[in-house]
């Protein structure tokens, strides 16, 4: 038996691959926190990154939204080279890093930041990149309007697991319905579409958390998550609807449902201010599902253990 997350320094994170954080995170028994960011926008605090931010408040992993692998903008880094900034975010955290990537098409030139540049579509190429500079885990989702389907989703597992399966972590599945209104509500992601995922190599599989889209309950998802585990998968509940910069009660609220589910990852997104979370809500959602203990020893262990 290895360390579970929630025991994990900086330094065991340092040593732990692909399996080793499977076994961490499914050994931790639902007490593990994704908190989502995007380094583009200006950091809340300013000099210091988004990502090292929701560090500080009790993430155990970071994961990169809008994050072009052959062009990463992460504001508030010390200077660096670009092919270093993974390594650099991982190294001032202390954490275990992700990025989303999407199937679907590059628009260049919009000034629209959900559009697609070529580093952030879901391909061989793109996963073989974040592989070497660092990445831990590969989300393949789409962001709001972007159009991505889940038989893009299926394709792009196929094509991920293939390139970099062995060495990336691989999660699919959706937080919304990303611009598809045939793909919303219940439809977001069915029996048939967990089957799919597991057979073609995701490793996670990510449904909305109970309570942030339009007809997910806690029974609707906790169908889905007691289907996952008899696939032999981890499931991940996301908060990926702006609730992330809701009142602290309502994050209580939504934490306990995902609890019930038997997610294995709670997910919270980037939108309750532009890039991050509400940072006290990142802290509210941990202490609601493994307590002051477990949250406290996250945000004070330092990245020099």
């Amino acid at each position: 038996m290895g360390k579970r997350v929630l025991n994990s320094f900086a330094s065991d994170f340092e040593k732990m691959g692909k399996q080793e954080l499977l076994s961490a995170i499914a050994e931790s028994e639902g007490r593990t926190i994704m908190t989502e960011c995007i380094g583009m926008f200006t950091p809340q605090c300013e000099d210091v990154s988004n990502a090292e931010l929701c560090a500080a408040f009790g993430s155990d992993f970071i994961l990169c939204n809008i994050f072009d692998v052959w062009n990463p903008d992460i504001n508030g880094l010390p200077d660096h080279k670009p092919e270093d900034t993974v390594r650099l975010m991982k190294k001032l955290t202390g954490l275990p890093l992700g990025i989303n990537l999407e199937p679907g098409k590059i628009v260049e030139g919009s000034d629209n930041p959900w559009a697609l540049t070529k580093g952030r579509v879901a391909n061989a190429e793109n996963a073989i990149r974040a592989r070497d500079m660092g990445v831990n885990l590969i989300l393949i989702t789409g962001n709001p309007g972007i159009g991505v389907t889940n038989e893009g989703i299926l394709n792009a597992i196929r094509e991920i697991k293939e390139a970099v399966g062995e060495d990336v972590i691989i999660a699919s599945g959706k937080m919304h319905a990303a611009g598809v209104v045939s793909e919303g509500a219940d439809a977001i992601l069915t029996m048939e579409d967990i089957d799919a995922f597991s057979e073609a190599g995701a490793d996670i599989i990510l449904l909305p958390a109970p309570g942030t889209v339009p007809g997910i309950t806690l029974e609707w998802a906790r169908e889905r998550v007691t289907h996952i585990h008899k696939l032999g998968k981890l499931s991940m509940t996301a908060i990926g609807t702006s609730q992330e910069g809701t009142d602290e009660e309502t994050i209580r609220q939504i934490a306990l449902l995902c609890k019930q589910t038997g997610t294995d990852l709670h997910h919270i997104g980037d939108s309750g201010h532009p890039g991050i979370a509400a940072p006290k809500n990142i802290m509210a959602y941990s202490i609601s599902i493994r307590g002051i203990r477990h949250t406290y020893h996250r945000m004070a262990a330092s990245v020099r253990r």
